[in-house]
This record gives C-alpha cells, structure tokens and sequence, in this order.
C-alpha cells in the first residue's frame, strides 16, 4: 500500500510540474517537490556538505552531469529545525527529463542523516545557462 501511495504521489508531482512547465499568460507557475519528515528536537543537523554530496548523485539523464556541477541548484536553505529548501531551475521550461529531476532531488537529500522536510522549488530566474556550469562539468563537456 505504501508503494502505491509514494507512486500516486510521484505521478502527481510530475503532473503538476509538467503543468507549470506550460505557459499560462506568459508566467511559469511555481513547482514545488517534497520529501522527507519532520525531524526530532535531538537530531544533529546535516553538513552542508552531506546535503551537496547527496544532490551530486542526481544526473541529467540527457548530459552525463550531475544536476549540482550543471548549475542548476540556485540556493540551499537548511533551516534550524533541519527542515531544507532548494531553489533549482531546469536547463529549459521545456526540459523532457523535468517531471522527475525535482523529486529525485528532493529523494536524495531527505536521505541523509539530519535533514528534516525537502521543498525543492523550480525557478525560472535567472534563466539557466553554460556559465553556470562547475569546472568539473565543463571537463566533462569537452570529453563528450
């Protein structure tokens, strides 16, 4: 039953965003994964840099980069309580690969140790592009 429901939760999120991936009057909606649960008062919080590490594990399907070496992470929030919020954008509001790129975000981070709730919200500005790329994602570039 769990699967079921995490399942219905996932095809909603990719629902939703491929709405907010349709212009509507010119403005792209907001998009918003989730994951994770509240954390106890005791925890100690993640390292930002476990948080950042957990984010690497997701790749662009299309590009063989990880979504953080892309550029495409804009801002981590970790709050006091552990809670966490990205602000993540999409190479284009057309990406085919973006009703999914969100939630495994939002996944991989809930998984690590001392990280409460997940809220990654996709934002459109500033636009995506080649500058935002790491060092290490333009190597990789010029070896495809």
């Amino acid at each position: 039953m769990t699967e079921t429901i995490e399942q219905t939760q996932l095809d909603e999120n990719e629902l939703q965003l491929l709405e907010a991936m349709s212009l509507n009057d010119g403005e792209l909606p907001v998009y918003k994964a989730y994951a994770g649960n509240e954390l106890d008062s005791v925890v100690t919080l993640a390292k930002m840099y476990d948080i950042v590490e957990a984010i690497k594990t997701v790749f662009d399907p299309e590009i063989p980069i990880n979504v953080y070496d892309l550029g495409l992470i804009y801002k981590i929030n970790q709050a006091d309580n552990g809670n966490i919020h990205i602000d993540m954008s999409l190479t284009a509001p057309g990406c085919p690969v973006a009703g999914i790129l969100p939630q495994q975000v939002a996944d991989a981070v809930a998984g690590v140790d001392g990280v409460g709730t997940v809220e990654v919200e996709i934002v459109w500005e500033p636009a995506w592009s080649l500058e935002r790329l790491s060092e290490d994602a333009r190597m990789m570039l010029e070896m495809l």
